[in-house]
């Protein structure tokens, strides 16, 4: 980048006839454009000015610098210009990587919107559940849920993640409604199996600042959520859901909330970006635009509305009225 300034002041002092005059031009002293001009000649071999008390002239080898170096500063200084305009326009290709589920149900539907408001950004969505390398994989963004691991990324959270537990009511009517945490081992259980294998053991809180473990197990395991929703509406055992997941179900009562008194402690939903002092503006405004619309998350108002459990009901001689 020094050649390429040196040669730029070069064709400055053509364009201008003097170093002083292009110096001022430049901003810089007369002896400091004089050294790098010498510095020039001495790089490349050859001189390339003849001064003269009145103007300086090309040599054959400064005529022919400028006829061939001319396009390559313009194209250069043509670079820069839009990278700078760029540095501060919402524009671009942005790569979005999100949960299948998640996406799917909260982020698809938002982005008509954002394009609409950024109609010179081109979004590229992947809906997947692996956890991508954000560097290799070329993403500038993902949405993620949980307890982050990897310090080398950048998060912001948008959003609680609250999880319930939660059961179809013929599941209930057959098997009882647990009234304690310690109930859940009796009990059919739908487990998640994920990067940190089989989640089996549920953390519950006992209202006084402490936590209940309680191992589980069922009859069923899977590494997709869906599936794992699809089971308890119906009536395969108990799960552990997130709110976001499962809010229609426990608003129309297909799942019913058990425990409430008992809660699961809150993870996070978070915007995780590679580690980088400059974020692209293109990506600075989609994850302004996902805080704006879930700062009063749509989920969780539906979850308000979900009715009470069922009450467990007891029945002599009817053994689905028993927790096993």
């Amino acid at each position: 980048m020094d050649r390429i300034g040196d040669i730029a002041l070069f064709l400055r002092v053509l364009d201008l006839g003097s170093i002083s005059a292009a110096a001022r031009s430049l901003d810089l002293s007369v002896a400091v454009a004089s050294q790098r001009l010498k510095r020039l000649e001495r790089e490349l071999g050859v001189r390339l000015l003849h001064r003269t008390t009145r103007r300086l002239h090309a040599t054959p080898e400064g005529a022919a610098l400028a006829e061939q170096g001319r396009p390559l500063v313009e194209d250069l200084e043509a670079l820069a210009s839009g990278l700078r305009q760029a540095g501060t326009e919402v524009a671009g290709t942005l790569r979005v990587t999100a949960s299948a589920s998640f996406g799917r149900q909260y982020i698809s539907p938002l982005l008509p919107e954002f394009l609409a408001r950024h109609p010179r950004v081109t979004l590229s969505l992947d809906l997947n559940d692996q956890l991508l390398d954000l560097v290799s994989a070329g993403v500038d963004l993902a949405v993620r849920i949980g307890a982050l691991d990897d310090s080398s990324l950048v998060a912001r959270k948008l959003a609680v993640n609250r999880r319930v537990i939660c059961a179809a009511p013929d599941y209930l009517r057959r098997r009882g409604v647990p009234r304690t945490p310690q109930e859940l081992a009796e009990h059919d259980c739908i487990l998640l199996v994920g990067r940190q294998g089989r989640q089996d053991v549920w953390r519950l809180g006992d209202g006084r600042g402490g936590e209940i473990a309680v191992r589980v197990r069922g009859r069923f395991e899977s590494n997709y959520g869906e599936a794992l929703r699809d089971a308890a509406v119906a009536g395969l055992g108990i799960a552990l859901h997130s709110t976001w997941h499962a809010c229609d179900d426990l608003r129309s009562g297909r799942l019913m909330q058990l425990l409430p008194e008992y809660p699961i402690a809150d993870t996070g939903i978070y915007a995780v970006m590679p580690q980088r002092r400059l974020v692209p503006p293109r990506v600075r405004a989609f994850v302004d635009f996902l805080a704006e619309r879930f700062a009063s998350p749509p989920w969780e108002q539906h979850a308000a509305e979900a009715p009470p459990p069922a009450p467990r009901r007891r029945r002599d001689g009817d053994p689905g009225a028993q927790a096993r």
